[in-house]
């Protein structure tokens, strides 16, 4: 059976991240892809320039439409701008109840351009994370979850794993690309286990949208595979050949996409 996979996030006009990194990623991963708005930007890869946010009762709309149609068999949840509509996605999770929902906990652009709401970053720590099945943070997004300076050390990643489980989250893929480095590594934390994972690091400038692209892909795959260990070494393994492939693109001025497509063009 072929999943369907459910994004709730920004839309990306540059095409590289939000909305449209996540159906790719869906395509690629052989997924069946849907989406929810939660905001419009006027982006490209130089920058985020304008964002202008959906009225919350019309994402609960959109939520109410997929869910009274289509089977949805995981949700990522990306870029949720402010607190009403974090309210209204969770609102909307807790009566739909799906099986895999994978929180990409994402407040600031790679351009520094933020994303959500300062306000925003306790709703997400009260309402989303007890509801996600596992969240994504990056050091900077971890540290403001938990109100403390950013990990510097993999031991502090994950104890704020670990602190974030304490807090609520079910799971936790704490992702270590600030650390710098010759290798990217991740640490996934459940109450019951620590895993880590590592790559070597891809010498690349173009990796717009690297985050929206790893939470999509673990949306796509989490319901192919039988636990988030299997899953997470899955996307990671796509996510290396979509960065070693981002150069063959040849899209805008600043930093480009990864390619999404890589295994076809």
């Amino acid at each position: 059976m072929i999943a369907h996979a459910l994004t709730i996030a920004g839309s990306d006009s540059g095409g590289g991240a939000g909305i449209q990194a996540d159906l790719k990623t869906f395509s690629a991963l052989g997924a069946y892809g849907m989406s929810v708005l939660t905001a419009l930007t006027a982006q490209n890869t130089q920058g985020v320039s304008a964002v202008h946010p959906v009225p919350p009762e019309f994402v609960g709309a959109q939520m109410d439409a997929v869910f009274s149609d289509i089977r949805v068999d995981a949700v990522k949840l990306g870029m949720l701008a402010t607190a009403p509509i974090i309210e209204a996605v969770a609102d909307g999770l807790l009566r739909y109840q799906p099986a895999h929902v994978v929180l990409d906990t994402v407040m600031i652009a790679k351009g520094g351009h933020p994303l959500l709401v300062r306000d925003a970053v306790s709703a997400i720590r009260e309402r989303l994370l007890p509801i996600a099945s596992l969240i994504t943070p990056n050091l900077p997004e971890a540290a403001a979850l938990l109100e403390c300076a950013v990990a510097t050390t993999e031991a502090e990643m994950r104890h704020q794993g670990h602190a974030l489980i304490a807090g609520g989250a079910k799971a936790v893929l704490m992702k270590g690309g600030h650390l710098g480095g010759e290798e990217s590594p991740d640490w996934l934390i459940t109450p019951h286990a620590e895993t880590r994972f590592a790559n070597p690091r891809i010498a690349t400038r173009n990796t717009h949208g690297t985050g929206c692209t790893l939470s999509a892909a673990l949306a796509a795959l989490r319901p192919q595979h039988d636990n988030w260990e299997d899953t997470v070494a899955a996307a990671r393994a796509w996510l290396q050949e979509a960065l070693k492939a981002a150069d063959r693109l040849d899209v805008g001025h600043g930093i480009g996409p990864v390619h999404h497509f890589h295994a076809w063009w």
